[in-house]
C-alpha cells in the first residue's frame, strides 16, 4: 500500500490554519476564563491562567441587574427588524431581477451606490427624525435605521440570487393563471430560502451588535438593547473587568448558538449564490 505524501505547501497551509485557529479561539478563551475569576485573581494572576475555582458569582451579579430587560429588547428588535428587512428586500429584488422596465438599471445602480454611504454621517439627521416623529427613546427609533442601512446590501445579494432561478418555473405558473404576486409567493420566495437564511444570519449579527444608533437614539434602560448593557455595567461596577466579561459572554451566546444551528443554511446559501452568480 502506497503511503500518502504530504507536500510542503500542504504542511504550510495546515500550519497557517492552526495559527489562525489559535488567534480566533484565544479571545473567547480569555473572555470565558476572565468572567469566572474574582477581581483579585484578575489583578494578581496571569491573563490566560485558569481561575482557581469556577466562580459563577459574576454571572449571578449580571442577572441581578437589568440584563434580562436588555436581552428582551434585543430579541424584540431583531425579530421585527429582520422580518421587515428580509420581506422588503425580497419584494425589491424580485422586480429588479425578473422584470424588464426602463428604470430597472438606474434604480439598481442607486441601491448599489447607497451601500457606500457611511452610516455614521446620518446620526444627526436620524436623531432629529426620531425627535420629530416622537419615537426617540423607544425601540421603534432603532427599527428604521436597522432596515434602511442593511437594505441595499440585502437587495443587491438577493437580486443576484434570484437572477439564477430558471425563468421556466415562473412562466409555467403564469400559464396556469398565476400572476406576478402568485409567482413571487409560490415560486421565487420558496426557492430563495437559502439566500434569505444567509442574509438573516448576516444581518442578524449586524443588528444584534449595533451600538452607535442605540446609544444615540435611546436613553432609558427600558428601551435599550443588549449592546448597551456593557456600557451600563461598566459604569455601575467601576470597570469590574470579570463582570464586564460575563456580560460580553452572555451577549455573544445567542449569536453563537444561532450560527451553530444555522451554519448549514449559511454555507448552502453562499454556495448557491456563488454557483448561480
Amino acid at each position: 500500500m502506497k503511503k500518502k505524501s504530504f507536500s510542503p505547501w500542504w504542511i504550510l497551509a495546515f500550519s497557517f490554519a492552526i495559527i489562525w485557529l489559535v488567534i480566533a479561539v484565544a479571545p473567547f478563551y480569555y473572555l470565558i476564563i476572565t468572567s469566572l475569576k474574582t477581581m483579585g485573581e484578575f489583578l494578581s494572576g496571569s491573563l490566560f491562567r485558569m481561575p482557581a475555582t469556577f466562580n459563577l458569582a459574576n454571572y449571578a451579579r449580571v442577572f441581578q441587574g437589568r440584563f434580562l430587560t436588555y436581552l428582551l429588547n434585543s430579541v424584540v428588535l431583531i425579530l421585527i427588524s429582520l422580518s421587515l428587512l428580509l420581506f422588503l428586500s425580497a419584494m425589491a429584488a424580485y422586480p429588479l431581477s425578473r422584470m424588464k422596465f426602463r428604470l430597472n438599471r438606474p434604480i439598481y445602480g442607486l441601491i448599489v451606490a447607497a451601500m457606500s454611504v457611511p452610516i455614521y454621517i446620518t446620526l444627526i439627521p436620524v436623531f432629529v427624525m426620531a425627535i420629530r416623529t416622537r419615537t426617540y427613546d423607544t425601540l421603534w427609533a432603532l427599527i428604521g435605521p436597522n432596515i434602511a442601512f442593511n437594505l441595499p446590501m440585502s437587495v443587491f445579494i438577493l437580486t443576484s440570487f434570484m437572477q439564477g432561478i430558471p425563468r421556466e418555473l415562473e412562466e409555467a405558473v403564469e400559464i396556469d393563471g398565476c400572476g406576478k404576486f402568485g409567482a413571487f409567493f409560490k415560486i421565487i420566495l420558496p426557492l430563495s430560502t437559502s439566500g434569505l437564511a444567509t442574509l438573516g444570519i448576516y444581518n442578524g449579527v449586524v443588528i444584534w451588535n449595533e451600538f452607535s444608533f442605540a446609544m444615540v437614539l435611546t436613553q432609558a434602560p427600558s428601551a435599550r438593547p443588549l449592546p448597551l448593557a456593557v456600557w451600563d455595567y461598566q459604569g455601575q461596577y467601576s470597570s469590574n473587568i470579570p463582570v464586564i466579561m460575563a456580560v460580553l459572554a452572555l451577549s455573544a451566546l445567542p449569536i453563537i448558538l444561532l450560527y451553530i444551528f444555522g451554519q448549514d443554511k449559511l454555507v448552502k446559501g453562499m454556495m448557491a449564490g456563488a454557483v448561480k452568480g
